[in-house]
């Protein structure tokens, strides 16, 4: 199955396959995109035509369109007008543009709104959602569906047969939009009825008894929008998170009934939000979701100038490789300009791009081509400013466009082999959000974690209870947070470590069972055998230091926040003690030999400098190898194997100062076609970037 989907996705690029085996070709398509979003409807005035020259000179392969305008393709219900997708699909063709087209469903009409007020949303406050804002439909209401079928059916028959249509887009960052009215409930209702037959099972599982919330009738199941039971809460969130998987489902088997042969359906999911895009997103479950598509596409929002890391792209594209179980991606939205405080420095813009090829995107493109001058969106710039004149991030663009133009097809279709894999959880998340120590979110917790493998240029893959990934394939796993899993779930982690794996755990890992509901056991429950560690106190820590600083990072680095848990090794040593004039010196993180393996426990929420030198020591007792040994941010390096055969290394400088690397091994940098001898010097000016090619075959 995997083979032919990823054919589909390699003949719809319209150009020659490069010659490999059969096997290859199924997973490899065989140039980079690059692209940006277009809007015909949003143009001050009629440039559809100059706007796709001024694309073409600056290397712009694709672009994506449609997914915001129902109510310009359908004005009336059932009335159809494609004079602007027409208008658009006649211009790029002419200029050798392809198009993916996305279905316009995430923002609904206002004669839809006004004939079936019922398709609004209604949220957790019971109150039904005012028309305005995109998203702020019932994706599961009938009337919503039918009118979403109609313009689907209508707009993929008209575009699908015209040469420049590559591929679709289903929808736009579909979330639940927590849509928690009457009818959802009801539904959930008959989801539990059939996973639960006993109400007393149910009650036993969830801890309904207390506060009287026991549930002794089904017709008396209450809205779960004034729950106060975690396991109830949760349970719903992970049905909202359902609703995506299958609305997303649904609407990948309408568009592929209606799709020329060799046309991709992907979806651009959007991640958990901090100041950009950041971390797991609670409304979705991304690994079930992406079953239903070709291939998988992710938007990426991140700060610039000073606060760039590359951190947020690494961490977005390892989530949207893994969902895919290791399959290349799209990065269907990012930034050119964005909000006003991520306007790039000179040479960011470039350094952006191929840090999203580095993590394995088959594409780059940007949200949008020029910037709105109405409504919310009026100050998150496109490429272009509101004059539609050429500008600095365009001037970056056409040199990236040219590089991509020359590289893509040798960069396209990399493969990675990673050998330490981050272990996420929707179900972990929402419940520990239940319950968020100090008011941090699971998020903030699981990527200080993922920042420090990526610091110090450990690549990783980003696993969830839905990963079909063997276990094995890793040497070590890092488990944030865990707080809530089945027994099953933790038995198939404990197994991988006691067959000779390397685990790593954090504190709140597991509390609770999949219903949410505290083990009745020694903590931290089926974990703690395998930790060779027990603890029965925890506490909020305040002026509590590590003794003896074990990790020698700064005294200010030396202390836990958030979250400390008194710590008792059974059969663990002790890796640290915390320090407390009051305290007893209780342990603050353990080590544990279990079967042919090992698992480590962390107590505690250490700082970002002391999260960086724990890892860095599971890292160096799983015997894993970083990219180039002793480098370190703000030189990332990262990479895989081409389809010759070759490594690949893309040296990124994180910094506003030049950096230099001494080669790992001999090849040639492809952005000046230059050849590099092992040992040489490579040397990177500030926010720079160099794509290294190393001689002879990759032995992985």
């Amino acid at each position: 199955m995997e083979g032919r989907i990823m054919q589909r996705f390699v003949k719809a690029l319209a150009s020659a396959i490069v010659a490999l085996p059969a096997a290859a070709q199924a997973q490899v398509p065989d140039t980079i995109l690059y692209g940006v979003a277009y809007y015909d409807e949003y143009t001050p005035v009629d440039r559809v035509d100059e706007d796709a020259r001024m694309m073409k000179a600056a290397g712009i392969s694709v672009v994506r369109i449609a997914e915001s305008t129902w109510g310009t393709l359908e004005p009336q219900p059932g009335v159809f007008d494609f004079s602007h997708v027409d208008r658009m699909l006649a211009a790029m063709h002419k200029q050798g543009i392809k198009v993916i087209v996305g279905t316009p469903t995430y923002a609904v009409p206002t004669w839809l709104a006004r004939q079936h007020p019922n398709v609004l949303i209604v949220g957790r406050d019971g109150v039904r959602a005012q028309y305005g804002s995109r998203q702020n439909m019932d994706i599961t209401d009938p009337d919503y569906r039918a009118a979403a079928e109609r313009v689907i059916v209508a707009l993929v028959d008209h575009v699908k047969d015209h040469p420049a249509v590559i591929g679709y887009q289903l929808d736009n960052e579909t979330s639940s939009f927590n849509t928690s009215g009457p009818a959802v409930q009801a539904a959930f209702v008959q989801s539990i009825k059939a996973k639960w037959p006993s109400l007393d099972a149910l009650n036993q599982a969830w801890g309904l008894n207390y506060w009287s919330n026991r549930i002794n009738r089904w017709e008396d199941f209450p809205s779960t929008n004034g729950s106060i039971n975690a396991s109830m809460s949760n349970a719903f969130a992970a049905y909202q998170r359902s609703l995506v998987t299958d609305f997303l489902a649904w609407q990948a088997k309408l568009v592929r009934a209606h799709a020329r042969p060799g046309q991709f359906m992907t979806q651009n999911f959007s991640l958990g939000w901090r100041e950009g895009s950041y971390g797991i997103q609670p409304e979705a479950d991304h690994w079930k979701a992406a079953r239903s598509l070709d291939i998988a596409g992710i938007d990426i929002y991140h700060p610039t100038q000073d606060k760039l890391t590359g951190a947020e792209i690494a961490f977005g594209g390892d989530e949207a490789r893994s969902i895919r179980n290791g399959q290349n991606y799209l990065v269907l939205e990012t930034e050119a300009q964005g909000f006003p405080q991520w306007t790039p420095y000179p040479g960011q813009l470039r350094l952006q791009a191929f840090s999203h090829l580095a993590s394995g995107a088959q594409m780059v493109a940007y949200w949008h081509w020029a910037t709105t001058a109405n409504a919310a969106e009026t100050y998150w710039r496109g490429l272009l400013s509101q004059d539609y004149k050429p500008n600095a991030e365009y001037a970056a663009a056409k040199e990236i466009g040219a590089e991509i133009a020359r590289l893509g097809p040798k960069l396209a279709g990399m493969t990675k082999h990673n050998q330490v894999a981050v272990y996420v959880s929707n179900t972990a998340q929402t419940a520990f959000n239940s319950f968020k120590p100090e008011g941090i979110e699971y998020n903030q917790v699981m990527r200080p974690f993922y920042d420090a493998l990526y610091r110090m240029n450990v690549e990783a893959d980003i696993l969830s209870p839905d990963s079909t990934r063997k276990l094995d394939d890793y040497k070590l796993i890092v488990v944030p947070a865990l707080y809530a899993a089945s027994d099953a779930e933790i038995a198939r982690l404990n197994d991988y470590a006691k067959r000779g794996g390397h685990l790593l755990y954090t504190f709140k890992s597991g509390f609770s069972d999949e219903n949410t509901k505290v083990r009745y056991a020694a903590q931290p429950g089926a974990i703690a055998e395998a930790a060779g560690v027990t603890y029965q106190e925890y506490t909020i820590p305040v002026g509590v230091t590590l003794a003896g600083n074990p990790f020698g990072v700064s005294d200010a680095d030396n202390a836990p926040r958030w979250w400390m848990e008194m710590l008792k090794p059974t059969t663990a040593e002790v890796v640290a003690r915390y320090q407390h004039p009051s305290w007893p010196a209780g342990a603050a993180m353990t080590r544990n030999h279990w079967g042919k393996g090992e698992v480590s426990y962390v107590g505690f929420m250490p700082s970002d400098a002391l999260a960086e030198k724990i890892v860095a020591a599971e890292v160096a007792r799983a015997g894993v190898e970083p990219s180039v040994a002793g480098v370190q941010f703000p030189l990332i390096v990262r990479g895989g194997t081409l389809k010759n055969g070759h490594k690949v290394r893309y040296v990124l400088n994180y910094s506003a100062v030049p950096q230099h690397l001494a080669a790992p091994a001999s090849g040639t940098e492809l952005l000046h076609e230059r050849k590099v001898q092992r040992g040489g010097s490579i040397d990177l000016a500030a926010w720079d970037v160099a794509i290294i090619e190393e001689d002879g075959r990759s032995g992985s």
